[in-house]
């Protein structure tokens, strides 16, 4: 089987911004039914990026967690994303692959991976894709040999979660 391929590379400043979560194989350490799930990727003051996902759990209550991506190649397609406090960063290993598979020119659609095939996630500026259009980055997806039966498709309300709900 090929490996999996990343897009050629990607302008880091215009995938900044929020994204919707469409849909997701399952992740051990998130909850088969949360919803209204988004990522938010900003600039970090170490030149990183700053990545803050939110989501409703399964009982309505708000969920929060942030991480740093780094790219890995000049090209940003592929980062190294970890999620554990700054002080243990510096563990071998802590970081996870964040690849990005297709991009639809514009910006408003995702394809994001792991070479293991493991991970898999599409991701939206809006809350809702036309299924052809979802359609046709899965079949890219399976094409790079992604097994998506266990696929998860999310409720999406169109609204993130607020900041006010989170006392920073």
């Amino acid at each position: 089987m090929k490996d999996v391929a990343a897009v050629p590379g990607i302008d880091l400043d215009r995938y900044l911004g929020t994204w919707f979560e469409i849909c997701r194989l399952p992740l051990k350490w998130e909850d088969a039914e949360a919803s209204a799930i988004t990522a938010t990727y900003s600039k970090a003051g170490d030149g990183g990026i700053r990545v803050e996902n939110r989501c409703l759990d399964k009982h309505g209550t708000p969920e929060r967690s942030i991480g740093v991506a780094v790219p890995q190649e000049e090209n940003n397609a592929k980062l190294k994303v970890s999620f554990l406090p700054a002080y243990l960063r510096w563990i071998p290993f802590t970081a996870g692959d964040y690849w990005v598979l297709a991009i639809a020119p514009d910006y408003s659609i995702a394809l994001v991976g792991t070479p293991d095939r493991k991970h898999l996630w599409l991701i939206s500026r809006t809350a809702a894709l036309p299924s052809d259009v979802a359609d046709n980055y899965l079949a890219l997806a399976k094409s790079q040999g992604f097994n998506l039966d266990p696929l998860i498709t999310l409720r999406q309300s169109g609204h993130m979660v607020a900041d006010a709900v989170f006392a920073d």
